[in-house]
């Protein structure tokens, strides 16, 4: 792995690292109940729903209902920790980055929509929050494809797999 990287792709392999690491983060505190935003006795392994508490009681908003109505189903739970764990670890490796860069920023967009700004339990910011922010990188990174960098995406690429499906890459 060459570390002799530039200045900007130093940039973009953090700001790859810290997304999939955001990410993975996530799926393993909701599934092992870590203690940080997710009690042990809540975790997805001792029974507990991933998506009971955020969509049954912080979503607001024109789509809340939708949202409440969705929580706690459990293909709902299985669908959201699925992509927590595949795209927060396709982006971790660096590997996968189209699928990664557009799943990831469909997720946020369906974050987003689940507590937007505008809404009574909205952010300081009346229009922006990170969703919006981390929606804008996981597009970039379609383009940039910093898995090259500090990541597996340079050997990924180069796989009879992706060389045959490109959508892979």
């Amino acid at each position: 792995m060459n570390l002799r990287l530039t200045k900007e792709q130093w940039a973009w392999a953090s700001v790859r690292l810290y997304l999939g690491f955001t990410l993975f983060w996530a799926f393993l505190d909701k599934t092992f109940g870590l203690g940080f935003s997710t009690a042990s006795s809540k975790s997805w392994l001792n029974g507990g729903s991933p998506t009971t508490g955020y969509l049954g009681f912080a979503a607001s908003g024109p789509l809340k209902g939708f949202y409440n109505g969705l929580s706690g189903n459990t293909a709902v739970d299985v669908l959201f920790m699925l992509a927590l764990f595949a795209i927060g670890l396709a982006t971790l490796l660096g590997v996968g980055t189209k699928i990664s860069g557009y799943t990831g920023a469909l997720l946020m967009t369906l974050l987003y929509s689940t507590n937007p700004p505008f809404s009574a339990k909205s952010s300081t910011n009346p229009i922006l929050d990170e969703h919006l922010i981390f929606l804008i990188l996981f597009l970039a990174m379609t383009f940039v494809k910093p898995g090259r960098w500090l990541g597996l995406g340079e050997w990924w690429s180069n796989t009879k797999l992706v060389k045959r499906f490109p959508i892979l890459e």
